[in-house]
């Protein structure tokens, strides 16, 4: 136990304290532990009982094997019995503000942004005559480094004109970094595709952008932009964002 307060415990999230308190308060801390939590076992270390505000603490029986991971917490209602299901009910309605999310099936992404609130006065993150600098709050945002477009040199005719239509317009949503997670981007779901996923866009060919461009995705926020942009428009934003976010393999456009 000493060891663990003094360096601290790999992969947990138990600091060292070495640099914080001495040695000998260190020795202090390990003996009221051990002292007052292993040996007596003292009232005042147990959460539900009566001294510390938990009279009745067996009326919430039925939430208990979800505070205790014995069911998992995303396990779908129509799995659980009547009982279990006023379990679920109780822990969400107060358990989980202590025990967070007990345990689950699908541990889903460990950080995912979502905006909070609209920007302050009409702010925005690209700079201009009304917005030419970041002020210390706002700085702060984690959506104002993906407001910037990448700088590209020796741009083909084309590639230019596909990074005029992109930044004018995919931009709003796929963010000018061509990452999605810009605060528009972030307000949709689902989020609009990071295109500098290589996981995702080692499996895009030039056709398949090209279509899904021109008709959209069902069932996602991509609309069909066929009807505003003409092949040619569609073939420079293709070119763009082949040089700028992730190369294309290669593959027939369709003339339709």
């Amino acid at each position: 136990m000493l060891a663990a307060v003094t360096h601290g415990r790999a992969n947990t999230a138990m600091q060292s304290f070495a640099n914080t308190i001495s040695v000998e308060d260190i020795a202090l801390v390990v003996d009221f532990v051990r002292d007052e939590f292993m040996r007596d076992k003292a009232v005042n270390t147990r959460y539900h009982t009566v001294e510390n505000g938990w009279p009745k603490h067996e009326q919430y029986a039925d939430a208990f094997p979800f505070a205790l991971g014995d069911i998992l917490l995303d396990t779908p209602d129509a799995q659980l019995s009547p009982t279990q299901l006023r379990g679920k009910r109780i822990f969400m309605q107060g358990c989980v503000t202590c025990h967070d999310r007990a345990k689950v099936a699908d541990e889903g992404v460990i950080w995912d942004a979502r905006p909070v609130s609209f920007p302050r006065n009409q702010y925005s993150h690209r700079e201009s005559e009304r917005s030419p600098s970041v002020d210390s709050m706002s700085e702060a945002s984690p959506y104002a480094r993906h407001e910037r477009a990448p700088v590209l040199a020796n741009l083909t005719v084309e590639e230019r004109a596909g990074e005029h239509i992109f930044q004018k317009n995919c931009a709003f949503c796929h963010a000018p970094d061509g990452t999605g997670k810009n605060w528009i981007g972030s307000f949709l779901e689902p989020h609009p595709r990071n295109l500098t996923d290589e996981k995702f866009m080692s499996g895009m060919t030039r056709q398949r952008l090209t279509t899904v461009i021109r008709k959209g995705l069902p069932g996602t926020t991509m609309p069909a932009w066929g009807g505003v942009l003409d092949g040619e428009q569609i073939a420079a934003v293709v070119a763009y964002v082949n040089r700028a976010f992730h190369p294309l393999a290669d593959g027939a456009i369709s003339a339709d």
